[in-house]
């Protein structure tokens, strides 16, 4: 870029539940969408984030690198890191000066893979954005606006432990958790959040929040085991690649808890530590080389 610019991680966002409790009916706001009740972390590895680069500019661009730039190539257009930009563009009150910007997404994480790699994007956006356009805007009324671009978006913007409920837009601290680590891996497919949504079948599940704090990585797994991912049924029968991705982790030495993250493909392995998350990773890299394979902290 010709210029300086503000830099910002846009990290994995990874649901270790998920309970889809209700639909709201047409002709209410947001009508048609899944009520949720989900308790979502976030990766602290670079290698599990993107990362949203902004400098100023007269108009406003996106050039997309990264190892995962090819998937999303054919659609630079409409990217959320660019809807994002268009949201807070008409805050931008630079009068006759540069009222746009020279925006770069490397992109490490999947395309619709179920860990919020677009709402991730478009948060770093904002947050790059607010400050390179000096917008008097706080955090709750950014999160609002936030929403337009998608319900994973205003948890994004915290990129903190949490409890989410409504669609999305509602959030409440996470129980304090113990450190663990995860393991994400994904067999190189996309899965559209929307089909996955309506291969959902049954009765809608019940809320299931955490009675009690878990005091270490195995007793998380434990109430995790007692919880679900309501999407997972339907997203198995979709794309039937997740169920070695699954068996995969669940083989891994040390591996707590195998789930899938989100709507998917994106699955994760829960482990104690460091040690044996990176040995694990390492394991299935080799074994499984078209596989996107990463080791994070996240508790």
């Amino acid at each position: 870029m010709p210029e300086a610019g503000l830099s910002r991680l846009a990290p994995a966002k990874i649901n270790l539940f998920l309970h889809v409790t209700g639909r709201r009916p047409d002709g209410t706001e947001h009508g048609g969408y899944h009520e949720l009740e989900s308790l979502v972390v976030f990766a602290r590895n670079p290698a599990a984030c993107d990362r949203v680069t902004v400098a100023p500019a007269d108009t406003l661009s996106l050039a997309v690198t990264g190892p995962q730039a090819a998937a999303l190539q054919t659609d630079t257009a409409d990217n959320l890191v660019l809807r994002a930009a268009r949201l807070l563009q008409p805050m931008n009150m630079a009068g006759s000066g540069r009222r746009g910007a020279a925006l770069a997404l490397d992109k490490t994480l999947p395309v619709a893979s179920g860990i919020g790699g677009g709402s991730a994007d478009a948060a770093a956006t904002l947050h790059c954005l607010r400050a390179l356009w000096n917008i008097a805007i706080d955090d709750d009324a950014l999160a609002a606006a936030a929403l337009q671009l998608g319900a994973d978006v205003p948890v994004c913007l915290h990129s903190r432990a949490a409890l989410m409920t409504g669609i999305g837009e509602r959030l409440a601290p996470a129980p304090p958790l113990p450190p663990f680590w995860l393991v994400l891996a994904n067999p190189g497919i996309t899965l559209a959040t929307a089909e996955v949504f309506s291969a959902l079948a049954g009765r809608f599940g019940a809320p299931q929040p955490f009675g009690r704090q878990p005091d270490s990585a195995a007793d998380l797994a434990i109430l995790l085991r007692q919880r679900r991912n309501d999407l997972e049924a339907p997203a198995r029968f979709l794309a039937p690649e997740i169920d070695p991705v699954l068996a995969a982790l669940k083989a891994q030495a040390g591996c707590l808890l195998a789930r899938l993250s989100g709507s998917g493909a994106t699955c994760f392995g829960l482990f104690a530590g460091e040690r044996e998350a990176e040995f694990a990773a390492r394991n299935l890299g080799r074994a499984y080389p078209k596989w996107w394979v990463a080791a994070t902290a996240a508790g």
